[in-house]
């Protein structure tokens, strides 16, 4: 099956409450790559590429989230073009 391309912007409680480092965990639990950014206005941002079924098992993870988080919104782009990552990891 051929790899896909997912963008997440995540909104609500999540940073300061190991949402990336939990992110990386679950993506690497599923085969995915990519990486998970904090942004300044507070939300983070997770760039995600693998199976259409392991992108959409991340995505369900991320309405939830780690146990402190706080989801309130989760926008999905999805058909973005593959870059390759060679890995899951947290970006700065």
């Amino acid at each position: 099956m051929a790899a896909e391309h997912r963008r997440f912007e995540i909104q609500g409680r999540v940073q300061g409450v190991f949402f990336r480092q939990s992110t990386r965990a679950e993506a690497q639990r599923l085969g995915l790559t990519g990486y998970a950014r904090n942004n300044a206005d507070g939300t983070v941002t997770i760039e995600a590429e693998g199976t259409p079924d392991a992108l959409a098992a991340l995505e369900a993870w991320c309405h939830q989230g780690p146990p402190a988080a706080r989801v309130d919104r989760v926008e999905v782009s999805r058909g973005g073009a593959v870059q390759g990552f060679a890995d899951f990891s947290i970006a700065r």
